[in-house]
């Protein structure tokens, strides 16, 4: 079947299609219907159905003789080690983990925070919570005391399974000083804090504290409790306009059913091949993609505790591919930007066999054609822009070339997967022409895997996505709609600048700046002007290796945008800057760039991955003359 056929029939028999996606995964009861009207602001997926998710990613594996596949591998070259642990012995470490939960009075609905670095243990937090029926809540390791006692009051965790501390390329990050500041910080204290400790790493244990390898030696492997489909599997935080966290709330029926389905579809990933998501465990992407999706289906999973660049050098990526016969990579753009940046002729590849490499996925920025033509061209596999969000959990547009592989578009992630009926909408909520930039917006009902509300805040999400186009789920990016159904994502919908009644986007701007020889990565703001409106700022970094002058750099910058998009863009300013402020994710933080720039108050981002690059921000703006003062 193909792509149009399939998409058709997910949007005509909505019913029929994921019943049938739903027989991928083992129910103790099957659901007795697809989609169920629970009264909530959305309808819910499978929600009659009795189901365990770690028994989908690791028992079901095990009971059909498959206990001695690889599931996860560590590669970690900031301690220099390489760990490989078979679906056996992750069904042991796993039970044992519940068990351990389990006798310290955890139990179905309870909710337990995770605040791990990139260890397999991460992922056996999450799938112990998951075999209890217990709700995650995965914290980004080394997240603020402020932040992270945020989440525990908003969560109210029975328990916290934590990490002593994080090991970064130039320096270790103790978490039990983050952690114990948090509890102290926070109203709500958990029970119990289970701890595993890590060589070097100071975490002295307090009164609520119990050491990982002992609790889990000591405690009774436990079996897997089946839930409802509607039972929420885990919360995940995301950053929210008013400062406020907002919780995404992942149902376990749909979670199962849509991610094995994108295995297959979006990915072709078959069941024993290595797939590899170069993200974290705090985020969606590690959720999906190190976690659940390839163990649910089979997979050995690469869990990587590294950088792009750095451990050692810039061919991190080229080695972990070629020592674990890593089939499909993901990663985000910013990741190869850096790479190419330090290697822009990808020498450091040299010695690495990557020939059993089908697909590079990328996601979490937009992927500008210039990165995609070099990643494509230096690795010589497709590569694959798509696109998703915390609050989906897999893709709402890709090329599947699992169904089948479409023709690519540079600059389009293609077209939408089935169950995303996806419009573009302008201010009124009325479908724009082909090729007119608009509100990308997903007509109800979402399709399983998606977020059904948010923790204990219905009015939020009623407000956040449902409000502004009644009958849409407002994604909060801005783009198009091609003559042939491809979508463009330009920016998010803040991006979007007015400049003198034209609204233009800072994405089309990045694009073209990103053309330019010179240039590795760049990020375009609007700051205020009093007779335009806006007008475009760009902030530009530099390939490695160039010895130009850069405000000879600017100028050509400038010249390229005003040649390839127009006067209209009224594109002036432009800086050259060693580095952009970005999250951990790898998103580039526009928001507070801009902010910056207009003198305007801003916030420390609580996800920022270098606090101290805003003081450049500030250095780079004020050379071009803002804030502009009276």
């Amino acid at each position: 079947m193909g792509w149009q056929s399939e998409w058709d029939r997910a949007k005509t028999d909505p019913e029929g299609f994921w019943m049938e996606a739903a027989q991928a995964i083992d129910w103790d009861t099957p659901p007795s219907k697809a989609l169920h009207d629970q009264g909530g602001p959305v309808p819910e997926w499978f929600a009659d159905g009795m189901v365990n998710a770690c028994h989908n990613a690791i028992d079901r594996h095990v009971a059909a003789g498959h206990g001695d596949r690889i599931a996860i591998v560590h590669d970690s070259p900031v301690t220099g080690s390489i760990t490989r642990i078979t679906y056996g012995e992750l069904q042991d470490r796993v039970a044992r983990l519940a068990g351990a939960l389990a006798a310290r009075g955890v139990t179905v609905g309870d909710r337990v925070v995770i605040y791990m670095p990139m260890v397999p243990e991460a992922l056996e937090a999450m799938l112990a919570c998951a075999r209890i029926g217990a709700i995650h809540s995965v914290v980004f390791g080394g997240f603020a005391a402020a932040e992270l006692a945020v989440r525990i009051d908003d969560a109210k965790p029975k328990a916290v399974l934590a990490g002593a501390g994080g090991i970064e390329p130039s320096r270790v990050v103790p978490y039990k000083p983050l952690l114990d500041a948090a509890i102290d910080l926070a109203s709500h204290k958990p029970d119990v804090c289970i701890v595993l400790a890590r060589d070097g790493i100071d975490a002295p244990l307090g009164p609520r504290d119990v050491d990982w390898a002992e609790a889990v030696a000591a405690a009774e492997p436990h079996a897997c409790v089946p839930v409802h489909g509607d039972h929420p599997a885990y919360i995940l935080y995301t950053s929210g306009t008013t400062g406020a966290p907002k919780g995404v709330v992942r149902a376990t029926g749909g979670h199962l059913v849509a991610l094995d389905w994108s295995m297959t579809n979006v990915y072709g990933v078959r069941p024993g091949e290595a797939y590899w998501a170069a993200s974290d465990v705090g985020w969606v992407v590690g959720h999906s993609y190190i976690c659940y999706a390839p163990l649910i289906h089979g997979c050995t999973t690469i869990v990587y505790e590294g950088k792009p660049v750095g451990t050692p050098d810039a061919s991190a990526f080229w080695r972990v591919i070629a020592d674990h016969d890593v089939r499909v990579f993901f990663t985000a753009p910013t990741a190869f930007r850096a790479v190419k940046r330090e290697d822009p002729k990808a020498l450091q590849m040299e010695g690495h066999d990557i020939s059993n490499l089908r697909a590079i996925f990328l996601a979490g920025e937009r992927a500008d054609p210039d990165t995609v033509e070099w990643i494509g061209r230096v690795a010589g596999v497709p590569v694959i822009d798509h696109w998703w969000q915390t609050e989906t959990g897999w893709a709402i547009a890709a090329n599947p070339i699992g169904l089948e592989h479409l023709p690519g578009k540079l600059g389009s992630p293609s077209v939408p997967m089935p169950g995303y009926d996806v419009q573009v909408l302008d201010d009124g909520g009325h479908p724009v022409a082909p090729g007119t930039l608009g509100a990308i917006a997903v007509k109800l009902p979402l399709p399983p895997g998606t977020l059904p509300g948010l923790w204990q805040a219905e009015a939020r999400f009623k407000k956040s996505y449902l409000e502004t186009f009644p009958g849409y789920y407002e994604t909060g990016d801005a783009g198009m709609l091609d003559e042939d159904g491809y979508l463009w994502i330009m920016a998010r919908t803040d991006d979007v600048i007015n400049v003198a009644g034209h609204r233009l986007s800072t994405g089309a701007m990045e694009e073209v700046l990103a053309s330019h020889p010179d240039v590795a990565e760049c990020a375009v703001i609007g700051v205020a002007d009093p007779l335009k409106g806006q007008l475009p700022m760009g902030f530009l970094c530099l390939t490695a290796g160039v010895d130009r002058p850069h405000e000879e750099i600017a100028r050509e910058a400038v010249a390229l945008v005003r040649e390839k998009i127009g006067p209209v863009a009224a594109f002036k300013l432009a800086v050259v800057v060693d580095r952009l402020p970005k999250t951990r994710s790898g998103k580039i933080l526009r928001k507070v760039m801009a902010q910056i720039a207009d003198g305007a108050e801003w916030k420390m981002p609580a996800t920022i991955d270098d606090p101290g690059i805003m003081a450049e921000i500030e250095t780079a703006a004020a050379s071009l003359g803002y804030p502009a003062r009276d």
